[in-house]
């Protein structure tokens, strides 16, 4: 592998907005790729978190929180671009995804306030549990999310639509990677939509919860604004790909890619459990 010229390791290193964190130019490559992989996961069916998350924890001197709240700046980036192609060509039911995304503000909101104060690795079982069963849950259900066949009407609908988008919005305020893939699957198995639509209005409580974070992380001060900025374009341009590729191929498209990557959380967060215990 060829060196970088000094001059261009000085540049990285001398980014704005990065906290006085030193990053040379193979750090942010890595988070640029990293940043793009996690748009086009989120675009699709969410869990992009768990790719862009863990590369913002690799860089030198940056804190648990300050990761936490850059990765909500760039993945809001990516989920305003995949959310608005997916109103213009799915046409997502508003009056399900308006009190949904009000929820899951609040939550994400109030999620966010409790980050620094819970240790994540309580969680990472649990969650890795939660995403086993939905793993299972799934495959023994093949014609799960073909079509949509939506359960309660009117304001029961929305209801229950809230409920979801509170707690899903309260876990992604808090930890956050994988909150696309729980609101996708709670959607699908819960509320009864198929997998695209159910993507379509994930993408738009998604935008809602990383907005809810940020209401807390900006005023807290834990945003790296220019590191955030320069893997948020990455996150977008991946996001766009991902939503088009979803609407041109379908439910049956997502599914796939949502099997996929429950399975691949489900490696990952497996393990950090064993590597904890050893």
């Amino acid at each position: 592998m060829l060196p970088l010229p000094t001059d261009a390791l000085a540049a990285a290193a001398t980014l704005p907005g990065t906290g006085g964190l030193e990053l040379d130019a193979w750090t942010i490559l890595l988070l640029v790729l990293a940043g793009f992989a996690a748009g086009w996961i989120d675009a699709v069916v969410g869990g992009g978190g768990l790719v862009q998350l863990p590369a913002l924890l690799l860089v030198p001197g940056i804190s648990p929180v300050q990761a936490l709240a850059t990765n909500k700046l760039a993945g809001i980036m990516g989920t305003s671009v995949s959310a608005a192609t997916y109103y213009r060509r799915v046409h997502p039911d508003m009056r399900t995804a308006g009190p949904m995304a009000a929820a899951a503000l609040v939550g994400a909101t109030g999620g966010a306030a409790l980050a620094s104060r819970i240790p994540a690795a309580w969680f990472t079982p649990i969650i890795l549990v939660v995403l086993i069963g939905v793993a299972v849950y799934t495959v023994a259900r093949p014609t799960l999310g073909a079509t949509s066949n939506l359960r309660w009407e009117g304001n029961g609908h929305r209801w229950v639509a809230a409920g979801i988008g509170l707690v899903v919005g309260a876990y992604d305020g808090l930890l956050g990677p994988g909150t696309g893939t729980f609101l996708v699957i709670s959607l699908v198995s819960v509320l009864g939509y198929a997998f695209l639509p159910a993507s379509a209005l994930a993408k738009i409580v998604n935008f809602a919860t990383n907005l809810g974070a940020l209401l807390f992380f900006v005023p807290y001060g834990a945003v790296l604004w220019g590191l955030g900025l320069v893997v948020g374009v990455a996150n977008l341009c991946g996001g766009y790909l991902g939503a088009r590729m979803a609407v041109a191929k379908g439910s049956g498209f997502v599914r796939v890619v949502f099997v996929v990557v429950v399975g691949a959380l489900i490696l990952k967060l497996g393990s950090d459990v064993v590597a904890d215990l050893v």
